[in-house]
């Protein structure tokens, strides 16, 4: 059978066999049928059945027609099925009730079998227009979810892209910009920011040196130690990575530009590019420069040996209210632990 002949299957619920026997013979011409004659074997064969429609009478022994469509209407996959109530009970007040409880429409006894059909097909219509209707919004979403899900994955191989710029300056740099993307999120975490803005540091972080593509290996990759001329050029750096970051829609890439333009930033004010004090800095800023410094202090470079992580501790607390702000120092004393364990894991990943 193709799908065009398949027939909408209606439940006909009654107590009463003639009752049935009339609505069978005027519907079953152009629909499947199913019957139950109490509340319990209608609530059953709901079940089984999934019928398109329900033609419920109200007035039968134990469950009622009223209970049998509440009980429906209860059920997430099945509350959608469209109740018809054919009654003998005329009352306004009885109608009232009826489509209070859900029911789509009320057809009082005696009955007429073409008003019946009528309706029937009525609200078959409808409820295949809402079904489809919604089918589309389904597939509309899931369409959506795909392309929000690639947009985020082209944003992130952006960032990507970018970091490995960085790297082909400084090849210390890769292991770096890992270690304290992943400081910076777990910081964010621990200062109990919401999940998807630590998400967005994890994958911000990294650009806060992108600035550096700007300046020349001759300075970048010395040794020894910067002159004073070599240390204005290398300041320059957060300024130009915000320069590559700005005007982009992306939130990821606004808190990127953040982090490129205030990591080198101080609680005291004391800091570059602009001088900041407080709460001017970002707290992106704030975490991800907390993150590049611990990183410093614990690793090798060129100029200096990896510090023990006791001293570089001893450091960052005796910087509280001066370069960093002291909450944020705190927070770091919280979730070393948690640090650690990240240091360790890239450092066994990477040998």
């Amino acid at each position: 059978m193709t799908l065009d002949t398949v027939r909408p299957t209606l439940l006909v619920v009654d107590d009463t066999e003639t009752n049935i026997d009339i609505l069978v013979e005027g519907l079953e011409q152009d629909y499947d049928l199913a019957v139950a004659m109490d509340g319990p074997s209608a609530l059953a064969s709901i079940q089984d059945t999934k019928p398109d429609l329900i033609l419920l009478d109200i007035m039968m022994p134990g469950m009622d027609g009223y209970e049998v469509c509440q009980q429906l209407k209860l059920d997430p996959v099945l509350r959608e099925i469209p109740v018809i109530f054919i009654t003998a009970m005329s009352q306004e007040v009885d109608e009232a009730k009826g489509l209070a409880v859900g029911a789509v429409d009320y057809i009082t006894k005696p009955i007429s079998i073409p008003i019946v059909r009528a309706r029937v097909a009525t609200h078959l219509e409808l409820f295949n227009s809402r079904r489809s209707l919604k089918n589309q919004n389904d597939i509309l979403e899931i369409k959506v979810r795909a392309r929000t899900r690639e947009l985020r994955e082209s944003h992130l191989a952006t960032i990507t892209c970018l970091g490995r710029a960085a790297e082909r300056k400084d090849p210390e740099t890769g292991l770096h910009i890992q270690r304290m993307a992943h400081y910076s999120r777990i910081l964010g975490t621990g200062l109990g920011l919401d999940p998807v803005v630590t998400e967005l540091l994890l994958h911000a972080a990294p650009m806060h040196d992108i600035g550096k593509v700007g300046v020349p290996d001759r300075i970048l990759l010395k040794p020894g130690s910067l002159t004073e001329d070599e240390w204005t050029i290398m300041r320059t750096h957060p300024e130009v990575g915000a320069e590559i970051l700005s005007n982009q829609p992306s939130e990821l890439l606004m808190m990127a530009r953040d982090i490129a333009l205030t990591h080198h930033e101080k609680w005291d004010g004391s800091g570059y590019p602009r001088g900041l004090r407080g709460e001017a800095i970002p707290l992106s800023g704030q975490i991800a420069a907390l993150a590049d410094v611990f990183d410093a202090l614990t690793s090798a470079r060129p100029y200096k040996s990896a510090w023990a992580v006791d001293r570089a501790m001893d450091t960052l607390v005796a910087a509280k209210g001066i370069h960093f702000q002291a909450a944020l120092v705190d927070n770091l004393v919280r979730v070393l632990p948690e640090m650690l364990a990240i240091m360790e894991k890239l450092r066994e990943e990477h040998r």
